[in-house]
């Protein structure tokens, strides 16, 4: 029997149905609700260890920058709204962006410098939802990280998206042949995304934070440290 097609929602309504439950995390992808999956520990070692190096330096650099707890990302054309595993935002722009007080919702790519997703296997849960006949669907992870987001964010013009893939769960259509661990940087050079992509010792290059002294391994190994 055929299934039938989820009912989508709008960004508005997405925001008007968010549960205050702190132990699930959703998304919003094209207009249907999008249940995030429970992180791996190594996982969530790995988005820390990002933080904190990224944290330090632009403290060193006295950027006006901050790395929210949940916040979410929406994308100029279409009903979606993602929440980065690191998202960096420029606290300066923040009085231009119309849903930031009352929604913790970034617009516009002025208050973005750089997010980073971090692929991972994850533990899924069945989805549900109580008191609500809205659809969920749980997420694919890689496929999203390579696939809606990096086209979104592109579109919304973040200067620099970073797809840690410490698990070569990719497809090798985006990290080749033999797979093998490695981190995706999509910078923004005009107003399309270019990737350079890092593996093993190599030390990355990142445009936002030209400075920073950080390999690929070290970001790989944070889970075993």
């Amino acid at each position: 029997m055929a299934q039938a097609s989820p009912k989508l929602v709008t960004f508005d309504e997405f925001i008007a149905w968010y549960p205050d439950n702190v132990q699930r995390q959703y998304e919003l992808h094209n207009g249907v609700i999008i249940e995030m999956p429970l992180p791996i520990g190594d996982h969530e070692e790995i988005t820390g260890f990002l933080a904190r190096k990224l944290t330090v330096e632009f403290d060193r650099l006295d950027f006006p920058y901050f790395i929210p707890k949940v916040a979410l990302v929406k994308p100029p054309k279409n009903e979606s709204g993602y929440s980065p595993d690191v998202l960096i935002v420029n606290r300066s722009n923040l009085i231009n962006e119309p849903l930031w007080k009352k929604e913790s919702t970034l617009t516009q790519s002025a208050s973005i410098p750089l997010v980073v997703e971090v692929v991972s296997q994850c533990v899924a849960r069945v989805p549900r939802v109580e008191a609500t006949e809205e659809p969920v669907r749980v997420s694919t992870n890689w496929r999203d990280d390579y696939g809606y987001k990096l086209i979104d964010y592109e579109a919304l013009g973040i200067p620099e998206y970073w797809i840690v893939d410490y698990l070569a769960l990719g497809g090798s259509r985006y990290i080749g042949k033999p797979k093998q661990p490695t981190i995706s940087i999509y910078s923004l050079i005009e107003d399309e995304y270019q990737v350079t992509q890092f593996r093993g010792t190599e030390r990355i290059q990142s445009r936002i934070f030209p400075e920073l002294t950080l390999n690929a391994q070290q970001i790989f190994q944070a889970g075993n440290q």
